[in-house]
């Protein structure tokens, strides 16, 4: 068995080039699939013969783009391997993130705080942005390593609402997105980055710690960065 996102075009070109001998089986958020799985009005469709199965993506545990394509990919493989769809849409609706990668920490009057301190390149962050429905603060910021953050531009002009900078040397971040976001602030602490960003914040937003670098600049590693952030989030 061969499971596949049939919207990656780098896949269906390498695809183009073999003979797989497997039974192939797609997954797709931009069309629909004979087999496979895919969406359809906001429903997730596993479409395995002879036991389709459905579910609304507004069940997923984990939101986002990225993690839809992961449903589905999971989904697929588990009916080819007769799991219930009971289970499935078990699994699939109470799975918990690891810690640091994306972890709801609470709400504080209102706004949501997010760490997400795993995050330590620009395509993690991307992928962390990409899956935000609410406007964004976003703290971005450390041990830079050679980053170009040019591919987030469009994104953070679409999601994000101010930026709190959490790291020595800030000047990076702030020349790619000065003229993106109107509201640039420095911090050089957990505490003082979760402070300006709760007073930037307003109900219905949301605090995301997704740093896009390295923490060794002012913390011991990620995980200790993570933690200073829910114990600042945990004081408000």
């Amino acid at each position: 068995m061969f499971i596949y996102c049939d919207d990656d075009e780098v896949i269906k070109t390498e695809l183009s080039k073999r003979v797989i001998k497997a039974k192939q089986y797609p997954f797709s958020i931009l069309h629909e699939l004979t087999e496979g799985a895919f969406l359809r009005d906001n429903e997730l469709m596993i479409q395995i013969t002879p036991n389709p199965q459905s579910m609304s993506i507004e069940e997923l545990a984990l939101q986002g783009k990225h993690n839809i394509y992961n449903s589905m990919a999971a989904s697929v493989a588990s009916k080819l391997f007769d799991i219930r769809k009971e289970i499935i849409r078990e699994s699939l609706s109470d799975f918990h993130n690891v810690e640091h990668r994306l972890e709801h920490v609470g709400k504080v009057h209102g706004i949501d705080f997010i760490n997400d301190s795993k995050a330590t390149n620009v395509n993690s962050t991307w992928y962390a942005l990409e899956s935000m429905s609410q406007p964004v603060i976003w703290i971005v910021g450390g041990q830079d390593k050679g980053n170009d953050y040019s591919q987030l531009v469009e994104l953070v002009k679409e999601k994000v609402k101010a930026i709190v900078c959490l790291g020595a040397d800030n000047n990076k971040i702030i020349e790619a997105f000065k003229g993106v976001v109107e509201t640039i602030v420095e911090t050089n602490s957990a505490r003082d980055a979760v402070k300006a960003s709760y007073r930037l914040g307003k109900k219905g937003d949301v605090v995301l710690l997704s740093p896009a670098c390295a923490s060794f600049d002012l913390f011991e590693n990620y995980e200790d960065r993570g933690h200073q952030f829910k114990t600042s989030v945990r004081s408000l």
